[in-house]
């Protein structure tokens, strides 16, 4: 049985070959391609796991090829080959990200067969998994305001949460709670599918508050003590009345749970808006007790006297800084940087994307203060983390006397 099917796309018949050996080595199935226009044709006719792609191509560079695979919606594994310098490979990489790719890795030319061998063997996850992601009317299945709405009152939304743990102790800090959209047809539907479309229809208001409502009852029941928090996204678009305040403050009431317990995380592009409304609730938020964390940050435009003049608590360091800190020194600049800000302001450091221990270790030594990312915890549902708490915080068991 195949372990999945690599697609190539290079102009190097040699490199492309060798790609192939690699790939059927592992029980994987290949098809070479040397061009752009059979490259594509292979690609919807064959529905590969995997596709390698050469930056430097004379008809259409690598950057173009997956700018139109994303515009494809294409949800397979990508690995990035050429053999240009690696400042260049890790913007094309973050680009991709950027446009929603997976991006397993990139591979600089000349590349050890093991290197290869290690990124079409590394997997996902269960909730890493893209099964059943849509994009407009693929898999039979179109994001629609009215299958939104059923979706809310047939309660197909569900939650699923990411630990964060403090970096120098490794206990137990936090969740993310993260929105999924279980279809009945589709499967899971991942937010990005759907998160814009409910703020033009403007369902982003009724979608929030059920996730603060699904997250803090958990909470309460969890068993989790007191300083482990919870975190949720929010739009801009929920910024421009006192609703929010007024929710999460009685669902905190109501389930027993402490509002400083309960985070805010907007994107570092809302959290910069100039509306005097969006400023008086944040300020409102962090009156009651709530705190507040600007997303992603490192990514948006933000200015110095914008940022002092907000009332976080909390700044979480973008993913594409951390996970590449280890190989590229301006990326582990940027992050150190981060760190430093953060604290100069008072405000506590998250870093997102930690995928390896030495990142978390690079971390500590920056002074970080929490680490989330798949190496502390996958997105979990809750009949899962029980069993995670378990075992990565096993009991002590009692001295003999």
């Amino acid at each position: 049985m195949s372990k999945g099917r690599l697609l190539i796309l290079d102009d190097d018949l040699a490199v492309g070959q060798t790609l192939a050996l690699v790939a059927e080595g592992i029980g994987m199935e290949s098809r070479l391609t040397t061009g752009v226009e059979e490259f594509f044709a292979a690609l919807d006719e064959w529905n590969p796991t995997h596709i390698t792609v050469d930056l430097v191509m004379p008809e259409m560079d690598g950057i173009e090829v997956m700018r139109l695979l994303s515009a494809r919606g294409c949800r397979a594994r990508i690995i990035i080959s050429s053999g240009v310098g690696g400042r260049v490979l890790d913007a094309a990489r973050r680009s991709a990200t950027e446009h929603g790719l997976d991006i397993v890795g990139v591979l600089p030319k000349p590349f050890l067969p093991n290197t290869l061998r290690a990124m079409l063997e590394a997997r996902r996850g269960k909730m890493g998994t893209y099964a059943g992601r849509v994009t407009g009317a693929q898999g039979g299945f179109e994001v629609t305001e009215t299958a939104l709405i059923q979706a809310l009152d047939r309660h197909d939304l569900q939650l699923v949460y990411q630990p964060k743990v403090e970096c120098n102790t490794g206990a137990l800090a936090g969740f993310e709670a993260l929105v999924r959209w279980h279809h009945p047809v589709a499967g899971i539907v991942m937010p990005d599918q759907f998160i814009r479309l409910a703020e033009n229809w403007n369902l982003i208001d009724a979608l929030t508050g059920r996730v603060l409502d699904l997250a803090l009852r958990w909470l309460s029941k969890s068993g989790c003590g007191p300083e482990v928090s919870i975190a949720v996204n929010i739009s801009a678009r929920s910024l421009v009345d006192s609703w929010l305040v007024d929710l999460a403050s009685d669902i905190c009431r109501e389930v027993t749970v402490d509002p400083s317990r309960l985070i805010f995380e907007l994107t570092e592009s809302s959290a910069v808006m100039d509306s005097g409304t969006a400023l008086d609730l944040l300020t409102r938020l962090r009156v009651k007790g709530f705190h507040l964390s600007i997303d992603d940050f490192g990514t948006g435009h933000s200015s110095m006297v914008q940022l002092v003049g907000l009332p976080f608590s909390e700044i979480k360091v973008d993913k594409s800084f951390v996970s590449a800190s280890l190989r590229s020194p301006e990326d582990r600049a940027v992050t150190k940087s981060v760190v430093d800000l953060g604290h100069s302001l008072g405000l506590r450091v998250t870093a997102e994307g930690v995928e390896d221990g030495p990142t978390l270790e690079l971390l500590n030594t920056m002074g970080c203060d929490l680490a989330q990312g798949y190496f502390i915890g996958r997105p979990m549902t809750v009949d899962v983390i029980a069993d995670w708490i378990a075992q990565r915080y096993p009991p002590t068991p009692p001295k003999s006397t």
